[in-house]
């Protein structure tokens, strides 16, 4: 069964566990970032401070800081432990992906098109106290094309990968203000991106009802995952060749449909042979975001509903994986 968290009044837009996996972080649509134990699911506190919708959250290395954006044109940086604000940077959109790179020194955000001004992903070094006071980021990267709706570092930190509202994928350099590389193997809007835990791979979730594994550094496409409703976001298993994906159909359709026809399972993939051997009931809605525990063990999604669930895998699950 199923540990259920409920700290949100709104639908949920991000999840995220620290290195370590002791601690889950939850953000939704309404102002509150909740932090969970996720042994047991208890609730360890909020972070208060913002006063709109929270789009995205990111932990440091050592737990020691929490990141997060929000669609109250701000990104703000906490104390882990204490829960107090310790740095705010005013935006003049509204912030949709935030994330530290490896060493928690560096942020990087990208804010939304919207009100007539542009997409763009700023970098901040926390060690230079003044960049955040004077809020000028020490690199400003525009994006006139199409916004960025997902982001997240890439190994050792020297650049980020982002996806965009019209399905390509971007490297930009972290050190100069260029882009590296572009492909676009998405037809729409890629709406999540999460790393392997070596780091060496990357998988994407879109609207296109496809999930798509990359190599990180190349950004060679390796492997399709397809269903047959649009992606919200999707996992890979630290331990196991599993993915996870959660979606459904957008939200605004769901009334018209049964939960049963409404597809909110969270399916899992085998990543060589790119073929679905298990899904995961629960949610009344679409899964916005799933995120597997660092050991393996269980893995979380946040729905549409509000809800986080945690599920913890069955012994069996192990026994035919080393079977296998």
């Amino acid at each position: 069964k199923p540990i259920l968290l409920q700290g949100h009044e709104r639908s949920i837009t991000q999840i995220k566990y620290n290195r370590e996996g002791d601690l889950l972080f939850t953000v939704a649509k309404d102002p509150i970032v909740n932090v969970w134990y996720s042994v047991n699911g208890e609730s360890l506190g909020t972070y208060n401070g913002h006063t709109g919708a929270v789009w995205c959250v990111d932990a440091d290395w050592d737990t020691r800081h929490v990141l997060t954006g929000s669609a109250d044109n701000s990104c703000r940086l906490w104390d882990c432990e204490t829960g107090k604000q310790l740095a705010l940077v005013k935006t003049s959109s509204a912030v949709r992906t935030c994330g530290f790179d490896f060493g928690g020194n560096i942020i990087m955000f990208s804010t939304d098109k919207q009100m007539g001004y542009q997409c763009f992903v700023s970098f901040f070094d926390l060690r230079d106290p003044s960049q955040i006071e004077n809020n000028e980021p020490y690199m400003k990267i525009p994006c006139s094309d199409s916004k960025i709706t997902s982001a997240v570092w890439g190994p050792l930190g020297e650049f980020i990968i982002a996806g965009h509202e019209s399905g390509e994928l971007n490297q930009f350099s972290a050190k100069v203000r260029e882009q590296l590389s572009n492909i676009k193997e998405h037809t729409k809007q890629i709406n999540d991106i999460q790393t392997s835990r070596d780091m060496t791979m990357f998988i994407t979730a879109s609207k296109d009802n496809t999930a798509k594994l990359f190599d990180c550094t190349t950004l060679e496409h390796l492997k399709t995952f397809r269903t047959e409703r649009p992606v919200n976001s999707a996992a890979l298993s630290p331990i196991f060749d599993h993915v996870v994906l959660g979606g459904g159909q957008e939200a605004m359709d769901v009334t018209t449909t049964s939960t049963r026809i409404g597809k909110f399972e969270a399916r899992f993939f085998h990543l060589a042979f790119e073929e679905e051997f298990g899904r995961v009931k629960g949610h009344f809605g679409p899964i916005n975001s799933v995120a597997f525990h660092p050991d393996g063990k269980s893995y979380s999604s946040g729905g549409e509903d509000g809800y986080v669930r945690i599920h913890y895998f069955d012994p069996q699950y192990f026994e035919f994986e080393f079977e296998a």
